[in-house]
Formats: structure tokens, sequence, C-alpha cells
């Protein structure tokens, strides 16, 4: 028979290992990265290598796991984010930067507030480069407004969507649009089989995925844009050159305003607030964690981050932009 001491030590013991196997289970509890497009691109890299390295920089250490969840451009994603992920900080992802202007132009399935989001940052800003093949007819912006040029769209809420499109109208571009691609790397790899001859994307999606294609001069950069030109494309046209008018140079501007933000990171809207500035010292301390650089260099990524409260007075700004402009461009991107 046990005595009363051995009996005590026992349920002691018990006890303590099941208060050490609650708190195992409870710092085990994952926690979930939504990326808004399919495996492959661009976002899905910058989603997944944030994914594996924020989870040390949260409360309990959590396992983070991606959860792709694509569609239209990533409005699917932000609007999940928005309106049925917890708001407990345990849900939170990356949505495409031009994605945050469809609810100010009225884009069809932008069921999201960018104003009420809760934005934690972004690991870089931005170059949109719109390539074309080096067999392609099309070598310059001259070129484009003569001769058509065949390009891959992932989606509403895109770049690879939006600025051929607006282009067109705006400047008189030839772009033609073959929609239904997931991601950037089906349109590389429709690219490399001659199916479409080039696409409007991000320079770092490019060279990390194909980082051969300008230095072999595969591919040509027919002109890039974003909120300022990119020094590293000084012998480039950058998108004002081609801007005739103020007019012109104002829509182009809020065009190509969410090259700003980057690749932004956002969680559910009115947290509480010490759950919300959780995520965003977790997002500022993996920005600055050696391991996280050293993956993302790795990886080709360019780390040049800034913080929730820089994206949110951006978006603030772009959405104080005057009415006519933003009516104009929202029907061009939609």
């Amino acid at each position: 028979m046990f005595s009363k001491a051995l009996f005590s030590a026992v349920m002691g013991l018990a006890a303590f290992a099941g208060m050490d196997a609650s708190l195992a289970q409870g710092a085990a509890k994952p926690s979930t990265m939504i990326i808004g497009f399919g495996p492959g691109g661009g976002y899905d890299l910058w989603g997944r290598v944030v994914a594996h390295h924020i989870g040390k920089h949260l409360p309990g250490t959590p396992n983070v796991v991606t959860q792709n969840m694509p569609g239209a451009g990533s409005y699917v994603a932000a609007s999940h984010i928005y309106n049925i992920a917890p708001k407990d900080g345990s849900v939170f992802g990356i949505i495409a930067r031009d994605a945050t202007l469809g609810p100010l132009t009225g884009a069809p399935g932008a069921r999201f507030d960018p104003l009420k989001m809760t934005w934690l940052g972004t690991p870089t800003t931005e170059t949109n480069v719109c390539i074309a093949n080096a067999n392609a007819a099309v070598k310059t912006f001259a070129d484009l407004l003569t001769r058509e040029l065949i390009v891959g769209d992932t989606g509403p809420g895109t770049g690879t969507r939006s600025y051929p499109n607006a282009l067109n109208a705006l400047l008189g571009a030839k772009f033609k649009l073959v929609s239904g691609f997931p991601s950037s790397s089906d349109v590389f790899l429709a690219m490399e089989r001659g199916e479409v001859e080039g696409i409007c994307e991000s320079l770092d999606s490019v060279t990390g995925k194909r980082p051969d294609w300008l230095a072999t001069k595969k591919v040509n950069i027919i002109f890039h844009g974003g909120a300022e030109p990119n020094p590293h494309l000084k012998d480039v046209p950058f998108i004002l050159d081609f801007a005739k008018t103020p007019e012109q140079q104002a829509e182009l501007n809020f065009l190509y305003a969410g090259q700003g933000i980057g690749r932004p990171f956002v969680a559910p809207p009115n947290m509480p607030a010490d759950k919300a500035a959780m995520l965003r010292e977790a997002f500022d301390r993996t920005m600055r964690d050696a391991e996280f650089i050293a993956d993302a260099k790795k990886q080709k990524l360019d780390v040049d981050p800034e913080d929730g409260a820089h994206l949110e007075k951006l978006i603030r700004q772009i959405y104080a932009t005057p009415k006519a402009t933003v009516e104009k461009i929202g029907k061009l991107i939609q």
C-alpha cells in the first residue's frame, strides 16, 4: 500500500507532468501565415521565409504554419484576414501591395478596409519592371506604342494586370493580357515556352526566380516604375519619363503608389492593442534577425524593411488622393 507521503509525491509528479504537458501544448500551438497567392511566386517566397523566422520572436515561440489562399489577386486572403480570422494574434498574412487600392477604387471582391487593417510592415520596398523576351518584337517603350506585347496576368489586384491595363489607356501602350496564371512563376514558365512574351512584375521576383535572365540578356527591361526611380536601374527608363502632362504624372504616381507598400504583412482589424503591438514587435525583430537576413539573401531577396507605422501612414496618404484621379485609375485597374 502507498503511504500518504508516497501518494502525495506521486500525485504531485502527475500534476507537474500534466502542467508541463499543458505548457508544452500551449507553446506548440501554431500560428498561421496566410499567403494570398499560390506556391512559387514572390509573395509565397517572402511569406515562407518570414514564417520560418518570426515564430521565435512571438510569445511561446510557436511554429508558424503557412497557408496559401490564392484568389482574385489576394482579395480572397485579405478579405479572410479582415472578416474571419481571429483577432488574438494567431493569424496574419501577406497580401498584394496593389490589393490595398481595391477598396478605394471599388474593385469587386475587395471586402476589407485598409484604413482599419493592422499593418505589420514590409521586408522590402518594390520596383516593378515590365520585361519582354529578347526575341520579342517589343524592345523599347516606343515599340510598345506601335506593336503588341503578350503578357501574363496573375489576377485582379496585382501589378501583372493593373499596370498593363492602365498603361494601355493612359499612355497608349499595346499590352495584350493573357489571364489565368496562379503566380508569376507560372508566367515565367510560359515565357520560356513561348506562350507569352513578357510580364510586369517585381524586380526581386524576376532576379530571385530567374537570376540569369537579366545577366545573360534573355529578357529586356522595357521600363520600370515605383514610388521613385531605382538607383540600380539608371539606364532603364522610369515610368514618369513617359508622362506628357501634369495630369498624367499624377495618375501614374497614384497607379504606382503601391510599390512603396512593398510586400505587406497584415493582421485583422480592431485587435487588442497588446496583440497588435506584439505582432508588430515580432515582425520588427524578425527584420533585424541575422538568420532571417542571411536566409533572405540566400533566396536572392533584398531586405530593406519598413515598419507597420510607416505603412499605415502611407495608406492614409494614398486614400487622400483626389477623387477624380482615384475614379479614373480605379476603372482601369479592375
